[in-house]
C-alpha cells in the first residue's frame, strides 16, 4: 500500500490579495456559509451521491470563501443579462 501523506491544513487561496483558508469539511464548509445559505448546502450534501460529492463540496467550498470582487462581476453579469432579456 502506498504511502499517503496527509495534513490537516485546510486548502488556501487568495482573496483580494489577502491568502485565506478554504473550508474542506462538510461542517466546516456549513459553519462559513450565510446562515441563509445553509439550509440548501444541507439539500445539496444530503442529496449528492457518490459520484457527486467531491463536485458538490467544491462548489459549496468557494461559495464559503466571500470574494467581494468576484461577487461585483457577478452581480454585474446579472444585471447585464437582465437588460438584455428586456421585462418579463
Amino acid at each position: 500500500m502506498a504511502d499517503v501523506s496527509r495534513t490537516d491544513e485546510p486548502p488556501r487561496t487568495l482573496v483580494g490579495g489577502v491568502e485565506v483558508s478554504v473550508p474542506n469539511s462538510i461542517p466546516a464548509i456549513r459553519a462559513a456559509l450565510p446562515l441563509r445559505r445553509r439550509t440548501e448546502f444541507d439539500r445539496a450534501i444530503n442529496a449528492a451521491g457518490v459520484g457527486e460529492i467531491h463536485a458538490v463540496m467544491r462548489h459549496w467550498m468557494l461559495e464559503a470563501v466571500p470574494d467581494p470582487e468576484a461577487d461585483a462581476i457577478l452581480a454585474r453579469l446579472a444585471r447585464d443579462e437582465a437588460e438584455r432579456r428586456g421585462p418579463a
